[in-house]
């Protein structure tokens, strides 16, 4: 037994050793920033394109595309193709052409950030262009001892790898500034701070604090930030540029960094947004969104919680107008797998790697959702509270309509998932894998499931009802998932 275990302890250190010398030899992983620095004395060009008054209407449509690789972007496919075969009650356009925000984690980002370049056309060729082709085709996916030396260097791919394959293959070399400018759908790719621990959402708050240029940078870069799993990728790298620009901190950061009773999420949030405007972090270092947040919702619950209006992140005359919104989950996440729960060995190896993993990223969503829902709720009711103690001449600066209903607000939270299609059918889907190379058939059946889990949503169905539609169940009925409480529906005057 002794001899036994000097001999696993020599290959263990041949294995050490082999590693540490290919470490040596290997080419060193370039990451280089490539993020600019902001103009002396020009506003970010973030801060453009939205209007207040031709952006929002009395209804908004929220969607979030959780991570999973291909199988998440063909599943949230199917979900937007549900949309687009759903006419908007009282309307001549289908409710895709109604989407006013989505928000995309990892495989999930692939297909928000096509979304929002091309709108419905996206529907046309993204699963020719993506779904259906092997996005992993220029990238290292094997485990042998050179890949293992580029992993403890720091990722076994280079991560400007996939942004190279996504600009070739579908973003034509985008940047965000085609995002900024533009009426709808506004669109948040989600990535995470892995020094601070936090979601890092490409957006004008980070940017800003970091006193760089959102408009010129790829989307593809954003992408890959997102989609960058730990040591399969090494991690996309943004540069700060302290004291190179004007740009304040917005207000609520040194309010919630010295407010003691303020929620983690935010505290956390707060510190690193400092962090970047200050230069203590020189060098923001990005992995998989889903390490934070692989719902993509953090960012919303961070607006809402650092507002200090009952109406933001809206602006008082959006919040006016508002009468629905829907957020809806796009949730390709996995559910429990592998034979090693029934015997005392295992897990082991690669499925060891694979259960922390998940079991991180399912927890942390599970608790952003949660986190997600009581925001809704708690909001809801400020904005009827707020809207209903405006005065007459408020109501009429800030655009209130004929006939205006103060409580006529109803916010619908809702999540479709794998797991609402019945067990038979959420087992395929789940032994799909979350690679970016997956079987035509495998594709087909996922696309189609996100269209069904859609159709079938109690929540997407009460939301078409209060906007006056009569929808037919599609297929077999899904189970309820969990919506924000909407406030007695008694006949209320207007104040």
């Amino acid at each position: 037994m002794v001899a036994g275990r000097l001999q696993r302890l020599v290959n263990a250190g041949r294995v050490v050793a082999c590693s540490a010398l290919l470490v040596a030899c290997t080419q060193i992983i370039h990451n280089d920033p490539i993020n600019q620095p902001l103009v002396p004395g020009v506003a970010p060009s973030a801060e453009l394109g939205r209007s207040v008054e031709t952006y929002y209407d009395d209804t908004v449509v929220a969607l979030s595309f959780s991570g999973g690789g291909t199988r998440a972007a063909a599943f949230a496919f199917g979900a937007l193709t549900a949309f687009d075969e759903t006419p908007t009650p009282n309307r001549s356009t289908p409710l895709l052409d109604r989407i006013d925000f989505v928000t995309g984690v990892s495989g999930g980002s692939v297909l928000a950030a096509y979304y929002g370049l091309k709108k419905r056309a996206a529907l046309a060729d993204f699963k020719q262009r993506f779904l259906l082709r092997n996005a992993e085709e220029n990238l290292q996916m094997n485990l042998n001892l050179l890949s293992i030396a580029k992993g403890l260097q720091g990722g076994i791919n280079d991560p400007s790898v996939f942004p190279k394959w996504l600009d070739d293959n579908l973003f034509e070399h985008a940047t965000f500034k085609t995002l900024l400018y533009q009426r709808r759908p506004y669109i948040w790719i989600n990535a995470s701070d892995i020094y601070n621990r936090t979601p890092f959402v490409f957006g004008r708050v980070l940017f800003g604090a970091l006193c760089s240029d959102l408009a010129d940078y790829p989307v593809s870069m954003a992408v890959a930030a997102s989609a960058a799993v730990p040591v399969v990728f090494a991690p996309v790298v943004i540069q700060g540029y302290p004291g190179g620009c004007s740009v304040p901190l917005p207000p609520w950061v040194e309010q919630v960094r010295n407010n003691p009773d303020a929620q983690p999420l935010l505290k956390l949030f707060a510190n690193a947004v400092h962090r970047y405007h200050t230069g203590e972090v020189h060098y923001v270092k990005l992995l998989d969104g889903g390490m934070v947040d692989n719902y993509g919702l953090a960012g919303f619950t961070i607006a809402r919680l650092a507002s200090n209006t009952p109406y933001g992140p809206l602006e008082p005359e959006e919040a006016v107008k508002l009468r629905r919104l829907l957020f809806l989950v796009v949730d390709a996440g996995r559910a429990p797998s592998g034979a090693w729960s029934q015997t005392v060995e295992g897990p082991s190896g690669a499925n060891l790697i694979t259960a922390a993993s998940d079991t991180a990223t399912e927890s942390g969503a599970v608790g952003s959702y949660t986190s997600f829902q009581d925001t809704m709720r708690s909001w809801q009711s400020a904005l009827i509270d707020w809207r209903c103690k405006l005065s007459a001449a408020d109501r009429h600066r800030f655009g209130a309509p004929a006939a205006w209903n103060c409580h006529d607000v109803r916010i619908f939270v809702g999540r479709v998932a794998f797991d609402q299609l019945g067990p038979q059918r959420a087992a395929a889907l789940n032994s799909v894998e979350t690679a970016f190379k997956l079987p035509p058939e495998q594709v087909e059946m996922v696309i189609s499931a996100g269209h069904d889990a859609v159709k079938n949503s109690s929540v997407f169905r009460s939301f078409l009802v209060s906007l006056g539609a009569h929808p037919r169940p599609h297929g077999v009925p899904v189970a309820a998932p969990e919506t924000v409480p909407q406030p007695h529906e008694a006949a209320a005057q207007q104040q």
